[in-house]
């Protein structure tokens, strides 16, 4: 199993999670990050500090977020590795819980 970012994430882009990951697995791209399946060794320690919820188990993904489990995958193979806490976009607390956000990925 690996952890999944999903639709919550795009356009808040919160990098709290990149801090506490021990294997450097996520990826970044201009308004949302993945985790490489790979990479990722299910330490757990990115969910919880997620601000806006936007980080799952795969087994625990919800039905409608199951596209996030390629988009993951396959943007991590694209977008350059990020190691480093940034600060979150500048409107991210007005994209905070806004629903079906996949139309607004930059990719």
């Amino acid at each position: 199993m690996t952890f999944i970012v999903t639709d919550n994430c795009i356009k808040c882009k919160h990098t709290d999670c990149v801090e506490v990951c021990p294997v450097d697995c996520f990826y970044e791209g201009p308004n949302f990050l993945v985790i490489d399946p790979d990479e990722c060794i299910d330490c757990a320690l990115c969910e919880p500090e997620c601000p806006v919820e936007a980080i799952f188990s795969e087994d625990e993904l919800p039905e409608n977020q199951k596209v996030f489990i390629e988009l993951n995958a396959d943007l991590a193979g694209k977008w350059p590795n990020i190691t480093e806490k940034k600060e979150a976009m500048v409107d991210a607390e007005k994209w905070d819980g806004v629903p079906d956000k996949l139309q607004y990925l930059e990719k």
